[in-house]
């Protein structure tokens, strides 16, 4: 049986799905829990470090799910179509909810915000790990910041995840063209040594315009 505090934890992200930020009251979350909402304060000391714990609690929880299946991406096309399925699940379970919730919170608690950084940091480090691995052997490899990389897929998913409850179309056009990004990607790595040192050349003429103009 789970102890209070994992009760609670859990209890917090329940209500958060099920009533949102304005709804994770002391007594809410305790009644969800089934304990007394004296325990709220208790072990986290108030509501807003109880919702702070709860984001990262389910991070990993979340994760733990998929982690092997991380493991097992060899290819983009792999890795998007993780993506597709995290997107679906994590949507049925009704994470999005709660992440959606916490995120608007943050914006106006600082007491939750690095709460927030701290469990989509663990999302983007199964992201940055798979995606270090499958572009390894690319001609993109040497011109693609993996970390910004990862940290961009994860802010795009967490703004698909909240814009498929306003544009469920617009949704799925933007994991199509994710799709064919992919497909590019693929058709390039399949191209022969010629192609490839042009491909290289034409992207490190690019790349370095690009620099010099931050600089």
């Amino acid at each position: 049986m789970a102890d209070t505090r994992t009760k609670l934890l859990d209890a917090a992200l329940e209500t958060l799905r099920e009533q949102g930020l304005a709804g994770a009251s002391a007594r809410t979350i305790a009644a969800a829990a089934g304990v007394n909402q004296a325990l709220v304060f208790y072990h986290f000391g108030s509501v807003d470090q109880l919702l702070a714990a709860a984001c990262e609690h389910g991070s990993h929880q979340r994760i733990a799910l998929y982690r092997d299946r991380f493991a097992a991406v060899t290819s983009l096309r792999e890795l998007l179509d993780l993506g597709r399925a995290l997107h679906a699940e994590e949507r049925a379970e009704g994470s999005v909810a709660a992440l959606s919730q916490l995120l608007a919170g943050s914006q106006s608690d600082q007491k939750l915000a690095p709460a927030v950084v701290a469990g989509l940091n663990l999302w983007i480090a199964e992201v940055e790990q798979a995606l270090g691995r499958v572009l390894a052997s690319s001609p993109l490899a040497e011109f693609v910041d993996v970390a910004g990389l990862a940290k961009a897929t994860a802010a795009a998913f967490v703004g698909l995840e909240l814009y498929e409850g306003v544009d469920t179309d617009g949704a799925v056009q933007a994991l199509d063209a994710l799709e064919e990004l992919t497909v590019l990607v693929a058709a390039l790595d399949d191209m022969g040594p010629m192609v490839r040192r042009a491909v290289r050349a034409r992207l490190t003429r690019g790349v370095g315009r690009t620099r010099s103009t931050r600089t």
